[in-house]
């Protein structure tokens, strides 16, 4: 870790996170390795020498102390004199603020304003390394993306290196300058939050950071063929036979479409986001991620067929399928592709010959309505702006 960075360790329960924080911070001692601190091994350096403030998940606030003799307990037990520690200790309550409820007993806070004192706590004795252990699991919602940002600033402007422990992707994603992503006991990838999120390094860390749609793809000569489309492998993970594409919903574009063969399943609304599941013609569901205001031209029971795209070229090229009027002998895929994400919005109702002059008009048919699911970015996984799309398969491929 670098001096003033904050790394946050994400991974599954019993992945070995907080085992990992207790050896560095001389709770637990490790079997092999060592613990380095400024080049200096600590590994032999009891707890209480090694200088580092620790918050716990569960607060561990002294109940017969007020709020101000708890932030000061660090420098009391450092031999610091009575003016020193208030001093320091109501300064960090500034900086929390939590001033006002200085006088108080942790019983009389709430769970945000304890946390903002342990937070306290382990700040004023100016540690070298400040250790959090999961600080906001105890917290609802909308408290814990409070203090969480709340951290982050303390943490920017008192400068202090900081090892962040959460099973929360979206915590880590949103505060830390890097993110380690651990399994068994082993850390598979740190690397900032975009780069570890665009460019995955195992098949771990691509499955369990952020969501993901899993495709089949038929994977040959470097290229993972999937949803009428291809595109390049992701390097060192692909073999020839069947495989598995990940695909990011927020990469995958649901259009109306006349000959769609696939059907909208559910739209699930999540505030300003909505995901809508599509069952495609072979059974399985993809999902798509898209504004909420584009998911209300969809509901459930409407058909359609899938569209993949290979790159942002300004090529397009559309295929219709076997039994469709426009089809064509040599064609029997369904495929789009456009020049840039910003052609892949939602097609409103089409009318078919079959439909009444009402559906101009009205939404009678909507149940009807065929859909396209469509890989609009990158089957795999990619950052906004790449220019190539990729895909990984399965580690069983052959």
């Amino acid at each position: 870790m670098e001096p003033g960075e904050l790394v946050a360790l994400l991974g599954p329960s019993g992945c070995g996170k907080t085992t990992a924080l207790r050896i560095l911070a001389g709770l637990d001692e490790a079997t092999s390795g060592t613990v380095s601190v400024g080049g200096q091994d600590v590994s032999n350096v009891p707890a209480n020498k090694r200088d580092m403030g620790m918050v716990f998940q569960a607060y561990s606030l002294f109940p017969h102390l007020t709020v101000l003799d708890n932030v000061a307990f660090g420098l009391k037990m450092r031999g610091k004199p009575k003016s020193e520690r208030t001093s320091r200790a109501a300064d960090m309550l500034d900086l929390v603020g939590l001033s006002a409820h200085k006088h108080k007993y942790a019983s009389e806070l709430s769970g945000g304003q304890q946390q903002r004192v342990a937070l306290a706590r382990a700040l004023a004795i100016q540690p070298r390394v400040l250790l959090l252990d999961e600080p906001l699991s105890a917290l609802d919602a909308k408290v814990r993306t409070q203090l969480r940002d709340e951290i982050r600033r303390v943490q920017l402007e008192v400068g202090t290196t900081t090892l962040f422990v959460t099973h929360d992707q979206e915590e880590a994603l949103a505060v830390a300058d890097r993110v380690g992503v651990m399994s068994q006991g082993k850390l598979e990838q740190l690397a900032a939050p975009a780069d570890l999120y665009a460019n995955p390094a195992t098949p771990f860390v691509a499955e369990f950071v952020g969501l993901n749609n899993k495709v089949p793809a038929e994977v040959s000569g470097g290229q993972a063929h999937l949803l009428g489309t291809s595109v390049p492998d992701a390097g060192g993970f692909h073999r020839r036979g069947q495989g598995l594409a990940m695909v990011r919903p927020e990469s995958v574009t649901v259009a109306a479409d006349p000959a769609g063969t696939s059907t909208v399943s559910s739209v699930a609304f999540l505030g300003p986001i909505s995901r809508v599941y599509a069952t495609l013609a072979d059974g399985s569901v993809i999902s798509a991620q898209m504004a909420s205001s584009r998911a209300e031209a969809f509901t459930p029971g409407a058909s359609g067929y899938r569209r993949g795209r290979t790159d942002r070229r300004a090529s397009r090229e559309a295929v219709t399928p076997p039994d469709h009027p426009r089809s064509r002998a040599s064609r029997s895929a369904v495929v789009s592709r456009r020049t840039s994400s910003r052609d892949l919005v939602p097609a409103g109702p089409r009318r078919s010959a079959a439909c009444p002059p009402c559906c101009s008009s009205t939404p009678c048919c909507a149940g009807r309505r065929p859909v396209t699911a469509t890989a609009s970015r990158s089957p795999g996984w990619m950052s906004a702006g790449s220019s190539t799309s990729r895909a990984i398969s399965s580690p069983d491929s052959q």
